[in-house]
């Protein structure tokens, strides 16, 4: 016979390790609802902290042994509250879901309500805009957010990965020009070196996970790197790759363009349209930059920033523009081009392909973003199978190029159901 505190626990077991749709949702940056636009994940040291728009430019990482939190913030355009829930869901190295329950990995119940929201204020096209505080977690390694809809639980909103981690390995990290001469000038190469001094690792060359990821893009990343060099006694792991597995192109640097008032032209806006329903900002027609030399220029590395010049609220008093994109290259059978950024969660979908206006002879899109400055470039697709993705057709490779780069070491200690992130280390190239 059970007894009835042993059932309650079962109960309560039960409902904690049981999830919202979580085995079928595939742990990638996502928006599942049309009508949610600017999606922002990102640490703020405080609770309390003033808004700062430039807060949004950090990835969604933190270290477990610091203070700060991550804020997800996201607008639903249907113009009516709607409730919204979130949960996590842990993932391994590959980011595919772990065999953790939600107890081995959260403080509390992992199904929360998203209760704080407003109203905007003043704008042609009305939104409401959520805030959630995500709780904190209490391993290191990857994660997915997952918003849904708590009146139909099968029904996910939206998915954001993001990563916390504790640094109980150091990562050396230097990056540089390729080393191979063909690469030179379009290439650039990270060279590793991980110092596990007091930490128990049973096989170092193999039991250590490490990625490598340019300027916080998940569809540019480096992995399945293996050690050159085990130096035993030092206990250090040296990643000094002849086969150049460890370079990748350099890009460009982003164009941008400023939209945080409609009242006058900003940087790069050709001209702005006042319709009674919307207003419309043209950006200035877009040259191919792959050909040419190297041009040095300030940007955010793909990002953008939500603001609103007269108002300095952009949570609320932003309004939605739509932005008008114009290429002008001649058209490119059997080849599909998007305009990119991290403002489509570096997708490449029907929202950001451009279509070839033959009477203009350029390729243009129509895309409703909130005002803010903003980074893009422009991507063009194959429609083989499997179709190739080449950022560098238009934009050009350059060694020269600031990046930034983040090192990821994975790793599943002893005992351990899933992988850890033991090692994380952000650094610059080219900054000026």
């Amino acid at each position: 016979m059970i007894s009835y505190r042993l059932l309650i626990m079962c109960l309560w077991m039960t409902s904690v390790v049981v999830p919202v749709c979580a085995q079928s949702v595939p742990a990638v940056d996502q928006i599942y609802d049309p009508k949610i636009q600017t999606v922002l994940l990102f640490p703020q040291l405080a609770a309390n902290a003033a808004d700062n728009p430039s807060e949004t430019l950090n990835p969604p990482v933190i270290s477990l042994d610091e203070t700060a939190f991550l804020q997800l913030e996201f607008d639903d355009l249907t113009a009516n509250y709607r409730s919204f829930r979130a949960k996590l869901m842990h993932c391994n190295a590959d980011w595919k879901q772990s065999v953790l329950n939600d107890i081995e990995f959260t403080y509390e119940y992992n199904d929360n309500p998203i209760t704080d929201y407003a109203v905007s204020i003043n704008t042609k096209v009305p939104y409401y805009h959520y805030k959630f505080p995500v709780p904190r977690v209490k391993l290191p390694g990857n994660y997915l957010l997952i918003v849904y809809d708590e009146r139909n639980r099968s029904n996910i909103i939206l998915t954001r990965r993001f990563s916390t981690y504790q640094n109980r390995i150091r990562v050396n990290a230097a990056v540089a020009f390729s080393s191979d001469p063909s690469r030179q000038f379009t290439d650039q190469q990270i060279d590793l070196a991980i110092d596990y001094r007091g930490y128990q690792v049973i096989s170092p060359q193999d039991d250590f996970r490490v990625v490598v990821r340019q300027n916080y893009r998940d569809d540019r990343t480096i992995g399945g790197l293996r050690p050159t060099n085990v130096r035993a006694f030092d206990q250090v792991l040296e990643y000094r790759l002849i086969d150049l597995s460890n370079t990748m192109p350099g890009g460009n640097e982003f164009r941008f363009f400023d939209i945080r008032t409609v009242l006058s032209r900003a940087n790069f806006i050709d001209r702005i349209e006042r319709p009674a329903d919307r207003n419309i900002a043209y950006v200035q027609p877009d040259q191919a930059r792959s050909r040419g030399a190297y041009i040095q220029s300030d940007d955010f590395n793909g990002q953008y920033v939500i603001d609103h010049r007269e108002t300095g609220n952009g949570a609320t008093g932003a309004d939605y523009i739509e932005t008008v994109f114009t290429l002008r290259i001649p058209e490119l059978p059997g080849v599909d081009v998007f305009v990119n950024g991290a403002f489509n969660l570096w997708r490449l979908d029907d929202r950001n392909r451009m279509a070839f206006d033959a009477a203009s002879g350029t390729y243009q899109a129509a895309i409703l973003l909130k005002q803010g400055v903003y980074n893009y470039d422009y991507i063009v697709r194959t429609s083989g199978q499997p179709p190739r993705v080449d950022e560098g057709y238009i934009e050009g490779n350059y060694s020269a190029t600031e990046n930034e780069y983040e090192v990821f070491v994975y790793h599943r200690p002893p005992a351990a159901r899933a992988d850890q992130l033991v090692g994380y280390r952000r650094m610059s190239v080219n900054r000026r």
